[in-house]
C-alpha cells in the first residue's frame, strides 16, 4: 500500500533534521526515511575511535532558533563522536522530529510520473511512498568503498570500514592491527588506538600535510563567552569563504617575507583549520606561494618526526601536491604515534597492496603481514556516490547514475535537469560537497529547498525543474571557477579521482560559500530564474 505525502526526506543527519523541520512548519505531509538504525547522519556511522569534529564546536551548530542553541553546551573546542550524536539527538528531541522518521529503512528505488508530477519511492523494509517532492539529504561522504582490495572476503581475522563501523566496537587491546590510509578519518583512528593495539601496521600511500590540534576544554566562563557571540556568528558564518568564523586577510603580496612568515607562525598555532582557510588565498591559485606555504607546513612536520625514513614517508614532498589542494587533517601526536616501537609506517605507493589473504595483507613484492584486525580508512565515493547508489529514474527514463557516470552535473548542487521535484543537499557542484563547514552550508540549502517549495505553492505551481540551459550555464561557471585553482591539477577525492572510472571534476563549488549563498538569493529574488515551475 502506497504512503501518499507531500515530501520525502532521505537522510537524518544534519541536513534531513532540518529539512523535514522546515517542510513540516510549511505544512506540508512531509515524512523522511534512514537506513541507519537511528538518526544523526555521518555522526551515526562514524563512531571508529577518535571520530571528532574539525569544525570549531560553535560553528557546528543550527543558527535558526537562538535558545535551540544556547540550551545546549559543548564540553570543548572539538568535541568527539559520542557528544556530537547527543547534540542531535537533542536536537530532534527539542524539535519532536522523530515522530516523522521511520529508521533502518533504505531507499532503493525513485521513479518520477511525468503524467502525475509525483515520485514513487521503495525501500527495502518493503514501504512505498507516493510523493510530490524528494529531497536527498544523504550526505556528501556516505557512500563507503567497501570493497577496495582482492581477497578481502578470505580474511580470518575481523575486517572494517571507519564508515561502518559497529556500533559495540572491536576489541582492539593487544591485537595485531593494520590501517589502510592516512586521510582525516585515518589519522583519527591511528593517534587514537596506537596506544593499546599490539601492533600496529599503516599502510601508506599519500602523505598528508597536518596540522596540530589545539583541543581546550570548555567550562561554564567558556561556554558563555561562545553563546554571547551568536548574532556575530549568524551574521558571519554565511558569507565567509568556507562557513568557518574566520576569512582570509592578508594578501601574500602586500607582506614581506619576514611578515609573512610571522602570519604563517600565528595561525599555525592557533591549533585549528585556519592556515588552510583562512591564511593565504593565493595559495589555491598561484604555485609559488602554493610552495612556500607547502615548505613551512613540510618543515613543521619534519621537525617533530625527525627520523629521515619516516619523514620521507609521512610528508608529502615537493612535486607532490600544494597543501590545501586535499584536504587538510587535524590532528593530536599523530606523528609522534610512529615513533612507538608498537607502531610501523609501510609505503605501498610503489610497492602497493596486492591482495587481502586469509593471515593478512600482501604487498606487490609478496611480503606478507599478519594481522588480527583490519582497518579500512580508505574514503567515500563522495558527493555523487550516496544518491547514485539508488535507483533514481527521471524523466525519459533517465537514471540519475547513468547521467552522472557520464559527467558529473547538477544545478547548484540542488537540482538535476531531467529529475523534476528532486532536490539535493551536499551534491556535487556546491560548497557543500566539500569545502564548508558543513551545518552552514546545509542550512543555507535546506533553508533554499523550503522557500522555493514555498514560492512554488504560492503560483499554484506543482513541479519545478531546471532549464537544460541554466545548468550548462552553471555547470560551466563552476568549472570556470574551479579550473583556475590547483585544486583542480591534484588527484584527491575533491576530483573523484579516488573512485576508477569517475567522471573528473571538481566535486565543490570553489568560489566561496558567501558568493554561493549570494548567488541562490538572486536566482530566488529573479522569481527563481532558471528555473522552470509548472503544473497544477
Amino acid at each position: 500500500m502506497k504512503k501518499v505525502i507531500d515530501a520525502l526526506v532521505i537522510g537524518a543527519g544534519v541536513a534531513g533534521l532540518y529539512q523535514l523541520y522546515q517542510l513540516r512548519r510549511e505544512g506540508l505531509d512531509v515524512h523522511g526515511v534512514e537506513a541507519g538504525g537511528d538518526l544523526g547522519g555521518t555522526w551515526y556511522w562514524n563512531r571508529y575511535p577518535g571520530a571528532k569534529f574539525d569544525s570549531e564546536s560553535y560553528i557546528y551548530q543550527y543558527l535558526f532558533d537562538e535558545a535551540l542553541y544556547k540550551d545546549w553546551t559543548w564540553s570543548e573546542r572539538f568535541p568527539s563522536q559520542p557528544e556530537i550524536e547527543r547534540w542531535l539527538h537533542y536536537v530532534a528531541d527539542r524539535l519532536d522530529l522523530r515522530k516523522d522518521f521511520t529508521f533502518g529503512s533504505k531507499v532503493v528505488s525513485a521513479d518520477w510520473d511525468d503524467d502525475t508530477g509525483r515520485w514513487t519511492v521503495q525501500t527495502d523494509t518493503g514501504d512505498v511512498y507516493d510523493t510530490r517532492f524528494l529531497i536527498g539529504c544523504t550526505g556528501m561522504l556516505s557512500a563507503p568503498l567497501t570493497e577496495r582490495f582482492k581477497g578481502q572476503q578470505s580474511f580470518r581475522g575481523t575486517i572494517v570500514h571507519t564508515g561502518l563501523y559497529p556500533r559495540e566496537g572491536l576489541e582492539l587491546e593487544g591485537k595485531r592491527v593494520g590501517v589502510i590510509g592516512i586521510g582525516a578519518t585515518g589519522i583519527q583512528v591511528i593517534q587514537t588506538i596506537a596506544p593499546i593495539v599490539g601492533s600496529m601496521t599503516v599502510f601508506v600511500r599519500t602523505p598528508q600535510y597536518v596540522l596540530p590540534m589545539k583541543n581546550p576544554k570548555y567550562g561554564p566562563e567558556e561556554a558563555k563567552a561562545y553563546k554571547a557571540r551568536f548574532d556575530e556568528l549568524k551574521g558571519n558564518l554565511p558569507i565567509t569563504f568556507t562557513g568557518f568564523e574566520y576569512d582570509f586577510e592578508h594578501s601574500w603580496a602586500d607582506l614581506t617575507t619576514d611578515q609573512r612568515r610571522a602570519v604563517l607562525e600565528e595561525i599555525h598555532a592557533d591549533g585549528s583549520l585556519k592556515l588552510w582557510l583562512a591564511s593565504f588565498a593565493e595559495m589555491f591559485f598561484d604555485e609559488a606561494v602554493s610552495a612556500e606555504i607547502s615548505q613551512f607546513v613540510r618543515d613543521k612536520m619534519a621537525a617533530r618526526l625527525k627520523d629521515p625514513a619516516l619523514i620521507d614517508i609521512l610528508v608529502p614532498q615537493p612535486g607532490d601536491y600544494g597543501f590545501g589542494t586535499h584536504r587538510v587533517p587535524l590532528e593530536t601526536n599523530y606523528l609522534e604515534v610512529y615513533l612507538r616501537d608498537n607502531v610501523t609506517a609501510v609505503p605501498v605507493r610503489d610497492n602497493p597492496i596486492a591482495e587481502i589473504v586469509p593471515e593478512g595483507i600482501r604487498l606487490a613484492d609478496g611480503t606478507l603481514y599478519e594481522l588480527d584486525v583490519i582497518i579500512m580508512a580508505v574514503g567515500f565515493d563522495a558527493g555523487s556516490g550516496a544518491l547514485a547508489r539508488i535507483d533514481i529514474t527521471g524523466r525519459d527514463g533517465k537514471t540519475l547514475r547513468g547521467e552522472w557516470a557520464k559527467d558529473i552535473r547538477t544545478t547548484l548542487g540542488i537540482q538535476k535537469h531531467g529529475f523534476p521535484n528532486l532536490f539535493m543537499t551536499g551534491a556535487p557542484l556546491a560548497p557543500s560537497a566539500a569545502l564548508c563547514n558543513m551545518t552552514t552550508c546545509l542550512q543555507q540549502q535546506t533553508e533554499w529547498i523550503t522557500d522555493c517549495i514555498r514560492a512554488m505553492r504560492a503560483r499554484g505551481a506543482t513541479v519545478c525543474e531546471p532549464t537544460a540551459e541554466f545548468e550548462d550555464a552553471w555547470v560551466a561557471h563552476h568549472d570556470e571557477t574551479a579550473n583556475a585553482t590547483l585544486i583542480a591539477k591534484t588527484d584527491s577525492w575533491y576530483t573523484g579521482s579516488n573512485v576508477a572510472g569517475k567522471p573528473r571534476r571538481v566535486l565543490s563549488y570553489t568560489g566561496g560559500v558567501g558568493t554561493y549563498r549570494a548567488k541562490c538569493q538572486q536566482i530566488a529574488d529573479e522569481g527563481y530564474a532558471g528555473f522552470a515551475m509548472t503544473g497544477a
